[in-house]
């Protein structure tokens, strides 16, 4: 579930966007883990270039929500493509279990979240 698009990430005169800000359910019992999600497309020229950007974001905003949203998760969405051209190679794999980077692969076309790497 959606809850905000953008999502506001605000630390004091700072103010940023996230793509979205969501729900996700952990189980029926329980309460939804509540998410903020930044989308990244991963077309420019250099992938690497693209995931040292990704990365350097993902910092920023994840110790700004440590602040003032630290019951939020960040996540990085990228579509199956990007995934299946770039995510499984070795470095790239290396890289991601390093920084312990959370993502979510979607398959743009279908609108389906194919899979969550914590």
């Amino acid at each position: 579930m959606i809850t905000d698009e953008p999502y506001v990430i605000q630390y004091r005169r700072t103010v940023l966007y996230a793509d979205l800000g969501a729900e996700r359910p952990i189980a029926i019992e329980r309460n939804g883990q509540k998410l903020v999600v930044e989308v990244k497309s991963f077309v420019g020229a250099s992938k690497m270039q693209d995931l040292k950007e990704a990365l350097g974001q993902y910092d920023i905003y994840r110790y700004l929500l440590e602040e003032i949203a630290p019951n939020r998760k960040l996540y990085i969405a990228i579509s199956n493509v990007a995934y299946s051209a770039f995510f499984i190679q070795d470095v790239t794999q290396l890289i991601l279990n390093k920084h312990q980077l959370p993502v979510i692969v979607v398959d743009i076309e279908a609108e389906e979240i194919l899979q969550w790497i914590n």
